[in-house]
């Protein structure tokens, strides 16, 4: 990369962050109904939290690195921003059962982890937060496990 190139690259990174911080704060672009959204300013910067982060609710956890291989992708999709296999992925996730912690509207998006052998989209869902908390469940929303990254 040429210096001339470098310096032009400068004021597009600080756009784009400044744009970013814009979406986040407005609360983002969310999905029409049956929709895979396109981008998503309020989907996690990093799929779930950093090893050091603290648990934010009181549900077990598990590893990153425990989890399920087609789990283990679907952090991997949620952290690239997509494309998306199913057209409900990234939709706000409204936390009716109460389990997750307490937070506005808009706070969590749902991702579907393919269920090998299923023929819908299965039980299976990372729901990530705006902060990269992400939690995994197994049983549709009965339950939840905090997904501990790096580990």
């Amino acid at each position: 990369m040429t210096r001339a190139m470098a310096r032009a690259a400068v004021p597009l990174v600080l756009l784009a962050t400044a744009l970013a911080g814009l979406l986040s704060a407005c609360g983002g672009l969310t999905a029409d109904a049956g929709r895979s959204p396109s981008f998503s300013a309020s989907a996690p910067a990093s799929a779930a939290a950093p090893a050091g982060r603290a648990n934010p609710s009181r549900l077990a956890e598990v590893k990153a690195s425990q989890l399920p291989r087609e789990a283990r992708d679907t952090l991997a999709l949620i952290a690239r921003g997509g494309p998306y296999p199913y057209s409900r992925d990234g939709v706000v996730y409204s936390n009716f059962e109460k389990i997750l912690p307490a937070r506005p509207s808009g706070y969590y998006h749902e991702y579907t982890v393919p269920t090998p052998g299923s023929s819908d989209r299965g039980a299976r869902r990372i729901v990530a937060g705006q902060q990269g908390d992400s939690y995994y469940t197994d049983d549709h929303y009965a339950s939840f496990r905090f997904i501990r990254e790096g580990q």
